[in-house]
């Protein structure tokens, strides 16, 4: 069923946001009637599970609850100091019309956000079109000597071209919002960040000048290089794309019986993923090898699962339904015994699996297994239900999980834990781990923002001149 809107009513993506508009009510007269508690922890099958319904209302609210209204800024971590991450933006932007669609808020109410955040961004600082890392969330200037990160603004111009994509009606407001997503996207200039051409940096100061490092496959960053090579006005050339994929091979090999292009972390499979539906379409590395970037991550999930059951590390709560390694907080820099040995518990770190490269420390983030839900949903689901099932409100609270927890982690007097102790739990909420929950749940749910981004002329193009054919690209625009 789809239902035509008028002009001041609800997106013309579709008829979810009126059918789920109406469900709201009689789910939260059914959670109150069996217990909150009772409700979640079960674990009905597929896209109508009420748990999915409760994950992404929380989830919706950390945006909208902790933005600042006024000039759209997203904090990077909440709690936490008034500072904002540029590409939780992206994630927030997002997540406006989630809201919509899920009944959470008005269409009027997130093209106010929206143009608030848009217009913030079309007079910040900027250089050459790219944004600090970090912000002021109340000034909106620099914040912690941050760099100018070409991936964090990717992410945000991300957000934004999904609201140029979305908002598509002829109402004045979406016009508007059209209008300054074309300012902000087509003035950045992604041959400036190219000092080692055709290869693009990962970062620039005003001290230091262009990092030394650059961006080459495989990680997060592959929407720098689509959203570049789909650029109006400053266009990378083709050879970008070559000199990303040319440390693939390295990458490429088997992991507990999945063989996929490698990165550790699970956030590299899923970022990029937020806004790009894979599915079908593939370039000439994926051709050579015979599946697409989608299913790469998919067995890029299973492995992080299967480690997880094996559990070389013997870290306590590990197993079938309790796993996820990523991107996170954790309970360090200590090292403390646990388990019988010397465990060294790191702080923020990149953790993942890998050939060759395994960052663990019993750390679990919930967004590492959650943000593969339409890569992998029959091992995702049992996993979210799992984890709150086992620990329920001790890391699942306002704005859905928090972002980490380590139940191998404990005081040097305590005994050991049970198993339903989370141990260690992260008090914070992380932006950049919030969005591709929601993010993928939806795209898991009614493949929203995949469907509206298929209509965006600058995607296509960036995935054509990269190379990629097959699948929706074959369809005209």
């Amino acid at each position: 069923m789809t239902t035509a809107r008028t002009r001041d009513g609800a997106s013309p993506h579709g008829a979810a946001g009126i059918r789920h508009g109406r469900r709201a009510p009689r789910l939260l007269a059914w959670i109150a009637l069996l217990g909150c508690a009772q409700a979640l922890a079960a674990a009905p099958a597929g896209k109508d599970d009420p748990f999915l319904d409760d994950l992404e209302a929380r989830t919706f609210r950390f945006f909208w609850n902790t933005a600042n209204p006024g000039n759209g800024l997203v904090p990077d971590r909440f709690p936490g100091p008034p500072v904002a991450s540029i590409a939780a933006v992206g994630f927030g932007l997002t997540a406006y019309p989630i809201g919509v669609e899920r009944g959470q808020i008005s269409l009027a109410a997130a093209r106010q956000r929206v143009l608030a955040t848009l217009r913030f961004f079309a007079r910040a600082q900027n250089e050459h079109g790219f944004f600090y890392h970090f912000l002021d969330m109340r000034t909106g200037s620099r914040a912690e000597n941050s760099e100018v990160s070409t991936v964090d603004t990717a992410l945000l111009l991300a957000g934004m071209l999904f609201c140029e994509a979305y908002f598509a009606s002829t109402n004045p407001r979406d016009a508007e919002i059209r209008r300054l997503t074309e300012k902000i996207y087509r003035r950045t200039d992604w041959t400036w960040a190219q000092p080692r051409a055709p290869a693009v940096a990962l970062a620039w100061t005003p001290e230091a000048g262009f990092s030394a490092l650059d961006w080459s496959g495989y990680n997060e960053a592959m929407l720098v290089y689509l959203l570049a090579l789909g650029s109006p006005t400053h266009p990378i050339g083709p050879q970008a794309w070559a000199r990303w994929t040319s440390t693939y091979d390295r990458y490429w090999g088997t992991l507990y019986e999945q063989t996929y292009l490698g990165f550790a972390p699970l956030f590299g499979h899923q970022y990029s993923h937020v806004w790009v539906d894979f599915r079908g379409i593939r370039d000439q590395f994926m051709r050579d090898h015979g599946i697409d970037y989608f299913e790469n991550s998919r067995r890029a999930t299973y492995t992080q699962r299967r480690y997880a059951i094996e559990n070389p590390g013997h870290w306590q709560g590990y197993g079938e339904n309790v796993w996820g390694i990523s991107a996170s907080d954790g309970p360090g820099p200590v090292s403390r015994t646990c388990l019988g040995r010397s465990c060294a518990f790191l702080p923020y770190a990149a953790r993942g699996v890998g050939r060759g490269l395994v960052v663990d420390d019993g750390t679990i983030a919930p967004t590492a297994a959650l943000s593969s839900l339409p890569f992998a949903p029959e091992i995702v689901l049992p996993a979210a239900h799992e984890m709150y099932a086992r620990f329920g409100s001790s890391i699942y609270s306002t704005y859905g999980f928090f972002d980490a927890f380590n139940v191998s982690f404990q005081a040097a007097d305590e005994a050991q834990r049970p198993q339903t102790s989370p141990g260690w739990v992260d008090p914070d909420y992380i932006g950049i781990d919030e969005g591709p929950i929601l993010a993928m749940t939806e795209n898991y749910r009614s493949d929203l923002i995949w469907r509206v981004m298929r209509t965006s002329r600058y995607l296509r193009d960036g995935l054509q001149r990269a190379g990629f054919s097959g699948g929706w690209l074959s369809h005209g625009r």
